[in-house]
């Protein structure tokens, strides 16, 4: 599972059936690497920063 950030909504994909386009255009940011912060947490990756999303995994 991979949540994203993106302004105040947090978007969730599941890479196995996710358009990987569009997963790619919101993970990587405008130098080419993933937009930070990053965290993962087993297989569950968290890619920018939103207060409410970092307030439920920790």
């Amino acid at each position: 599972m991979v949540y994203v950030a993106s302004g105040k909504k947090i978007l969730e994909f599941i890479p196995a059936t996710a358009d990987k386009e569009s997963m790619l255009k919101k993970i990587i940011g405008p130098s080419g690497n993933l937009r930070a912060p990053t965290l993962r947490q087993e297989d569950v990756f968290f890619v920018g920063y939103n207060a409410e999303l970092y307030e439920k995994i920790l």
